[in-house]
């Protein structure tokens, strides 16, 4: 039966994103690279001439990207505000540095995904799948787009890490191994949870006649020296500040459930929950892939090659790795994005099972990447309208005019310190590069602060009783003058009332 010309059109344009090429890439790398390019430059641009600001998670970067350290709390590692103060050095601090870390890093974690399967021996169609089959995930193909910074990271540097271990067992080289342990470290420096993947990663593995050799190397040495001499300085960092590294612990619900065994159960359940949410979108695409493919010539499946069970073991050891650190440690809460270490393989894995399928394998491959493709654009509009609407709660700090509230805050004169009880003051960076930005969560808080200080607290639910204590502790106190103002919004909200009150050095007793 013919197809109509829509559909031929549709497939010509499938076939063309798995098979050509454009100048030296890949035509799904070229596709990737220019949509992460198209995100930076829209929304810098919308931000610019809406005047709006940046989300929680980002406004929470603009407040540490001030200075080089090798820790900066919130329970994160440093590497992504490494990456944000060296996009700010370049382009200055702005919504544009911000947006060049969050794509460039997701622009690369998608090159190397594809690189690795390539390079890995299977066809040009497998690795688009696998990367558009990346975008199925809504973590990534959405979350990421309006929120999240080290999970970003996390998601890239996994990636980098499988090529980096693909080259490894295919160069057995110094600068192979140098570059093993270097993407070692930068995953450690992205987010904790990567421990899950390593040690997942490790046991496959070990698990492989090919990569087993590899790690056996007496080479395999150099990998080791160079991941622990480039994390050794967070580590310290981490160890002398263990009150900042555990500062959300309570997010975990350790011993929510009572009794060992209820706790156990709970913790079970949510992660059950956590692991449909995350990973349920995908898996039924490409279950839908298969049935749509099944009238297909069927062909003798080709043996599973290493590569694949290396995969296939990761994702199965992770999943081990997970439960056994929910229940020894009575864990029963999760955020959806924490399952990304576990199932960032998953379509790698089944991309190669479709390879070895020969044409049914070739038609599953082309859904895959047809329906990653047209997520991907599809949520163009949306990421746009969320970056300057932000949402309800706290994402509606997005909205807010931070050059009128700039100057309301300097009316008395220049403030060199604003402090408020969550990080939404970031903002005001983007005004003023210079100005210093505090939470109660900030590491050294009392020796950041630098007067004329003030504290701004906004008309929401957020408490400020921990900001109050740490100003105490500080050895400043509140002024009896406070100056309520409203500060104009994007998009037709009304205006929004914020608290200003000068802060005081209090006299030595």
């Amino acid at each position: 039966m013919r197809r109509p010309p829509p559909l031929r059109q549709l497939e010509k344009w499938t076939d063309w994103l798995c098979d050509e090429r454009v100048g030296s890439f890949s035509a799904a790398v070229a596709l990737a690279l220019l949509y992460c390019l198209t995100q930076i430059v829209v929304m810098a641009l919308l931000s610019h001439f809406a005047g709006t600001g940046v989300g929680v998670d980002d406004s929470e970067q603009l407040m540490e990207m001030r200075f080089l350290a090798a820790g900066y709390g919130s329970s994160q590692p440093p590497l992504y505000t490494w990456l944000a103060m060296l996009a700010a050095s370049v382009v200055g601090t702005s919504v544009l540095a911000l947006k060049i870390v969050k794509y460039g890093l997701l622009a690369a974690g998608l090159a190397a995904y594809f690189t690795a399967i390539r390079r890995l021996g299977y066809s040009n169609r497998a690795a688009a799948a696998g990367m558009f089959g990346l975008l199925l995930f809504p973590q990534i193909f959405w979350e990421m787009q309006h929120a999240l910074t080290h999970s970003v990271a996390i998601f890239c540097f996994t990636s980098v890490l499988l090529l980096a271990l693909v080259e490894v067992e295919k160069r057995r080289s110094a600068i192979a191994y140098a570059f093993f342990g270097l993407a070692t470290a930068a995953a450690m420096l992205s987010k904790y949870n990567i421990v899950i993947f390593l040690a997942a990663l490790f046991l496959a593995s070990l698990s492989v006649r090919e990569t087993r050799e590899a790690i056996f190397d007496r080479r395999f040495a150099i990998s080791v020296i160079v991941a622990v001499l480039a994390c050794l300085p967070t580590l310290y960092w981490s160890l002398t500040h263990l009150e900042d590294l555990l500062a959300h612990q309570g997010g975990l619900g350790v011993a929510e459930g009572g009794s060992v065994a209820k706790t156990a159960l709970l913790g079970i359940r949510r992660l059950a929950n956590a692991i449909v949410n995350f990973a349920g979108l995908p898996v039924v695409i490409f279950a839908l892939a298969y049935v749509l493919a099944r009238r297909k010539r069927t062909e003798p499946s080709e043996a599973v090659r290493w590569p694949e069970k290396l995969l296939w073991r990761t994702i199965v050891l992770g999943l081990v790795v997970t439960v056994v650190i929910v229940l020894a440690a009575g864990i029963t809460q999760f955020r959806d994005r924490w399952m990304l270490p576990i199932f960032v393989l998953l379509p790698a894995a089944l991309a190669m099972r479709f390879d070895a399928m020969g044409q049914r394998g070739r038609e599953m491959q082309a859904t895959i990447v047809f329906v990653g493709a047209l997520l991907a654009v599809l949520v163009l509009p949306l990421s746009w309208y969320m970056h300057l609407e932000g949402g309800d709660g706290r994402g509606s700090i997005v909205r807010m005019d931070y050059r009128s509230l700039y100057d309301q805050i300097n009316a008395d004169g220049p403030v060199k310190t604003v402090v408020s009880s969550w990080f939404w003051v970031g903002n005001l960076r983007l005004v003023d590069a210079d100005l210093i930005a505090l939470d109660d969560e900030t590491p050294d808080f009392a020796r950041s602060i630098r007067e004329p200080a003030v504290l701004v607290l906004t008309d929401d639910r957020e408490s400020s009783s921990d900001v109050f204590e740490e100003l105490a502790r500080a050895g400043y106190a509140m002024d009896t003058v406070h100056r309520t103002i409203e500060v104009p919004q994007a998009l037709g909200f009304p205006p929004r009332k914020v608290t200003i009150t000068k802060l005081l050095k209090k006299a030595v007793q």
